[in-house]
C-alpha cells in the first residue's frame, strides 16, 4: 500500500470546486510521485492563503494533451481555454484524481502555520511531507489522517 503525502497549493477557486464535489482530478504540469490510496493535504494559494482539506488518490494518469482533455473535460472544472492556457508550452499534462475528500471544519491560515510550523512556506506546486510534518498537520487541523487514509494505519509504525 502507498504511503505518500504531499502538500499541494491550488488556487482557490479550484480548491472549492474539489470540496465542494465540482472537480474530481486535479491537473498538473508536473507529475507528484504519487499512487493510488496516497494522500494530499490542500493548500489554497493567494488570496486565501490556509491549509483547508484532503483528498486521497484514486488514480494518476499522465497523457498527450489531447487525450487528457477528452478523459478531463466534464471533471476537471476548467475550460478549454484555461487548459490550453495552463499547459502552454507542454505536450504531455497530468490529472490526479480524488478517491474521497475531507474539507477542514476550520481552515488554518498561513500566518498560523508560520507561528506554529517552523520555517513553513507554501509550496509553489507541491512538496512531500516529512513525519513530523504529518503529526504537526494532524494536531493543528484535528483531521485523523489515519481514520481517513487506509495506508497511514498500516505504517504508523514508520512515522
Amino acid at each position: 500500500m502507498a504511503n505518500t503525502i504531499i502538500l499541494l497549493s491550488i488556487k482557490p477557486e479550484y480548491a472549492n470546486k474539489i470540496f465542494d464535489g465540482m472537480k474530481v482530478v486535479e491537473l498538473r504540469r508536473i507529475r507528484p510521485k504519487l499512487e493510488e490510496g496516497d494522500l494530499v493535504i490542500v493548500y489554497a494559494s493567494s488570496p486565501k492563503k490556509a491549509l483547508i482539506g484532503a483528498f486521497e488518490v484514486e488514480k494518476v494518469v499522465q497523457k498527450p494533451l489531447l487525450e487528457l482533455w477528452k478523459e478531463v473535460k466534464e471533471i476537471a472544472g476548467i475550460s478549454y481555454k484555461e487548459f490550453r492556457s495552463y499547459y502552454k508550452g507542454l505536450s504531455v499534462g497530468c490529472g490526479i484524481y480524488l478517491n474521497k475528500t475531507h474539507h477542514f471544519s476550520q481552515p488554518i491560515e498561513l500566518e498560523r502555520l508560520r507561528q506554529e510550523w517552523n520555517n513553513f512556506q507554501p509550496p509553489q506546486s507541491y512538496r512531500y511531507l516529512k513525519p513530523s510534518e504529518v503529526n504537526f498537520v494532524e494536531s493543528i487541523t484535528q483531521f485523523n489522517i489515519g481514520e481517513f487514509a487506509t495506508f497511514y494505519q498500516m505504517t504508523l509504525n514508520v512515522f
